[in-house]
């Protein structure tokens, strides 16, 4: 099994005021996490609360690309909706080349309505729209000329560069446990990125996930599943419960961030003892 590490990009109290100072010490730990044995790093992101989030997860993974050269980069999750997809594409093209073809670009609708207000995007939509997005994306980093026609975008012999370096087939993944993410996942997606799942939950969003899958006509190995536990606490057992339950990826999150390099250090060791080297032997 695959450990990965899931920044939750917030400023704590103490560091309200200091971004500049989260901001290095999540690229210190990116660094650290894939010298011991880190898979892959997902930064999140929110927008427009007093909660000290940290936005622009790609921004984030292009600085990671930038001191690493191994793990995957994934955004767990952008909320898609918010952002034009010519946008989104382009971006995401541009982190993917940076990183060498390490780009797995997590997608969501959202469920926060002042971001929605913030960006003014329609809150009640939102899932329409990424929908659409997805087809919109495929498009542009597929074809040299581009041409759409949907509810709410549409354009023609457009021009999108640079492409991913796999082009279309850039790994697209959804957030989501509710049945119409699951749908998403199992129709047209590349991965899923569950969260707060304890090992018995996680079987049974598998097992209704696998149902999907095969009303798709897809096969399971063509999707990856990375989840988190999040809160919920969990054992180095657990690691094969979650493997059972055809979970490839436990992403782990650490609610307390480091106070100092050493204490980042430590903490990073710490991780790689107690789940990287366990992981790799299941």
């Amino acid at each position: 099994m695959n450990i990965g590490v899931w920044f939750d990009l917030r400023n704590p109290p103490g560091w309200r005021q200091d971004p500049a100072r989260l901001a290095a010490f999540t690229l210190e730990l990116c660094e650290e996490a894939e010298l011991l044995g880190a898979d892959s790093l997902w930064f999140s992101e929110h927008h427009g609360f007093e909660d000290g989030y940290l936005p622009q997860p790609l921004t984030f993974a292009a600085a990671a690309a930038a001191r690493t050269t191994r793990v995957r980069l994934g955004t767990g999750i952008l909320v898609a909706p918010l952002r034009k997809t010519a946008q989104l594409a382009e971006e995401a093209a541009v982190v993917d080349l940076i990183s060498g073809g390490r780009l797995e670009l997590g997608l969501g609708a959202g469920y926060r309505v002042p971001e929605f207000e913030l960006f003014g995007t329609d809150f009640a939509a939102r899932y329409q729209i990424l929908d659409q997005q997805v087809s919109e994306l495929r498009r542009l980093w597929g074809d040299a000329l581009s041409s759409y026609k949907g509810e709410f975008v549409n354009f023609e012999n457009v021009r999108s560069f640079p492409k991913p370096v796999h082009g279309a087939d850039l790994p697209v993944f959804f957030g989501g446990e509710s049945g119409p993410a699951l749908r998403r996942v199992a129709e047209y997606g590349n991965g899923w990125c569950g969260f707060n799942l304890s090992p018995a939950e996680a079987a049974d969003k598998m097992k209704h996930l696998d149902q999907l899958i095969k009303a798709a006509g897809r096969k399971r190995s063509e999707i990856y599943v990375a989840l988190s536990p999040y809160a919920k606490p969990i054992t180095q057992d657990d690691l094969k419960r979650y493997r059972d339950a055809g979970v490839d990826e436990l992403g782990l999150l650490d609610f307390n961030p480091p106070a100092s390099e050493r204490d980042l250090i430590a903490k990073m060791e710490q991780m790689a003892r107690e789940w990287v080297e366990p992981a790799a032997k299941i």
